[in-house]
């Protein structure tokens, strides 16, 4: 009897282990937006039909930093505090997201990279180097074939290029429905409209559905180097689309970040800052 009672509490206690290594795997976790460091500059631009927030860090070679869908500028903290120590940073907040403003204009990508593209032009920034971020990242490859002229290159991480692109189960998904729990919270506290989260949502859900739908011979058409980057347990973009993008653009480099997910920036702040440096030095 005795016996069979510490067998019980040893299956148990090894039960609690492998449920607790289970929880505590980085991949599943949706860590806190990190503190946004002191702005050099920040303003809002009039940029197409729309205020666009913009801000500013640090000075030297310039990276821009676009959000996903949803998000905003803030998402960046940990990247904007290792890269303002050598490279000017630039974040804004993508129409009707964050602290910018929308208009009665549907959503659609290539309105989003306009209003990037109009952003440089009034921060009298040339060529950037573009990290995006979902969304963010289907903007970059978007500017790489209509706007090469702005781009030293581009790495863009869990973006897609097809509407196949994302797995049909994202929303079921416990990490991804926090996010979209966090961003909610977040757009209520920052927009200038707080009250049409819900209409914000619905708007550029019309986008989701139908966007993007770039061919094959339209990635081969890119230039521009571009760095394709996705977590190991993505909970919204397939690796065998990401994959195929790779091929599809010319010269692409596909890198896997281990141990991560759609939220790699936040879960891996120092491998993904990583992943950027290698990219930008041509490794």
């Amino acid at each position: 009897m005795r016996a069979t009672a510490i067998g019980v509490l040893t299956f148990f206690s090894m039960f609690l282990t492998i449920a607790g290594a289970q929880s505590a795997e980085r991949w599943a976790e949706l860590p806190a937006f990190p503190s946004m460091p002191a702005a050099t500059t920040s303003g809002v631009a009039d940029v197409n039909d729309i205020k666009m927030y913009y801000a500013e860090y640090g000075e030297g070679e310039p990276i821009l930093f676009i959000h996903g869908g949803l998000g905003n500028a803030d998402v960046w903290g940990h990247q904007i505090a290792d890269f303002a120590r050598d490279h000017l940073v630039i974040v804004a907040d993508s129409r009707g997201h964050g602290r910018s403003t929308r208009s009665q204009q549907p959503f659609g990508y290539d309105l989003m990279t306009s209003d990037y593209v109009a952003l440089l032009d009034h921060l009298k920034i040339g060529k950037v180097t573009l990290v995006g971020w979902s969304d963010g990242g289907i903007i970059g490859i978007d500017m790489a074939m209509k706007h090469p002229e702005k781009l030293t290159r581009v790495i863009a991480q869990a973006a897609n290029v097809t509407t196949d692109g994302v797995k049909a189960d994202v929303m079921e998904n416990q990490t991804f429905k926090a996010y979209i729990d966090v961003a909610g919270d977040q757009y209520r506290k920052l927009s200038p409209t707080p009250d049409e989260y819900d209409a914000f949502v619905t708007q550029i859900s019309h986008m989701w559905e139908t966007q993007p739908a770039w061919t094959a011979a339209d990635l081969g058409k890119i230039t521009v180097p571009v760095t394709l980057a996705i977590g190991d347990h993505d909970e919204a973009v397939k690796l065998d689309h990401t994959e195929l993008m790779a091929k599809e653009i010319p010269g692409a480099k596909l890198v896997i970040l281990k141990d991560a997910s759609h939220f790699a920036m936040l879960q891996d702040p120092e491998g993904y800052d990583a992943m950027i440096r290698d990219a930008m030095a041509g490794r």
